[in-house]
């Protein structure tokens, strides 16, 4: 239940859908001679469009999560290495079979990366199909053909493809692998999604190091107009609210022990 209720809400929530939802409201009202209501949605879904697409709060929103968790030093030893899907673009994938990437692909190539280090450590790749609507290939579907292609032996990967959000990547993830007292596990994520993805292994009683991938921001933007391309600056404070309304919802349910996240 709460799977499906997070992505109804979240549909109407997202800054876009609630903007396009409220001009329609609007030419409703218009239709209907309501002049005032007409004027009230068509300019709250301007401002609400203004501020996501020129300003820089979507960047000002997402540093805090990035700057939570760092990256330690490179360990000697690692035995295993979980990368949470995000990275792939499903729908493409399933229709023609390749290894397309979107923006957090970061996490798959830093993975390969990982596995070339530590030659010996297994690579699980947690994550199905998180949709409610649209078709798609799970990432961890997908990665064995993207890893293969770098070099990453099939034996060495576990695929975990059944997982919907993160409180499933971590409790499915454990599952499979039955990590060892005294095992060293790295957590490939985006920075931005690492606070609540470290409470919701740690929660499952999976240890795991932080190894944040996948960077927003660059630490040093601060309040302003047109920062960056209007494209980026929706996107940015899309997952920036996601994330926030994220780790609340999570808090809120008893799935993680604070709203915010801290090593």
């Amino acid at each position: 239940m709460f799977f499906y209720l997070s992505k109804i809400f979240w549909f109407f929530a997202q800054p876009l859908n609630f903007s396009i939802l409220l001009l329609a409201f609007g030419l409703v009202a218009s239709f209907f001679g309501w002049r005032r209501m007409f004027r009230w949605a068509t300019f709250v879904s301007f401002l609400i469009l203004a501020i996501a697409a020129w300003t820089s709060l979507g960047a000002l929103m997402l540093n805090p999560l990035e700057e939570r968790f760092q990256r330690p030093p490179m360990p000697e030893k690692v035995d295993g290495i979980v990368v949470l899907g995000g990275g792939f673009e499903g729908a493409i994938n399933l229709a023609r079979g390749g290894y397309e990437l979107n923006s957090g692909g970061d996490r798959f190539v830093e993975t390969a990366i990982l596995a070339r280090r530590y030659p010996l450590a297994k690579v699980v790749v947690s994550g199905g199909t998180g949709t409610l609507v649209l078709e798609g290939e799970g990432d961890a579907d997908t990665a064995p053909r993207l890893l293969g292609e770098l070099g990453v032996a099939r034996d060495r990967m576990v695929l975990e493809n059944r997982s919907r959000n993160t409180y499933e990547n971590a409790v499915f993830s454990k599952e499979l692998v039955q990590p060892k007292p005294g095992e060293t596990w790295l957590l490939v994520t985006s920075a931005f999604h690492m606070p609540r993805s470290m409470a919701l292994f740690s929660k499952a009683g999976f240890t795991v190091v932080p190894w944040p991938v996948d960077y927003r921001t660059s630490g040093q933007e601060g309040v302003g107009l047109f920062t960056d391309n209007p494209a980026d600056s929706l996107q940015n404070t899309t997952m920036a609210m996601r994330e926030w309304i994220g780790l609340l919802a999570y808090w809120l349910s008893g799935r993680i022990d604070e709203p915010f996240p801290r090593p």
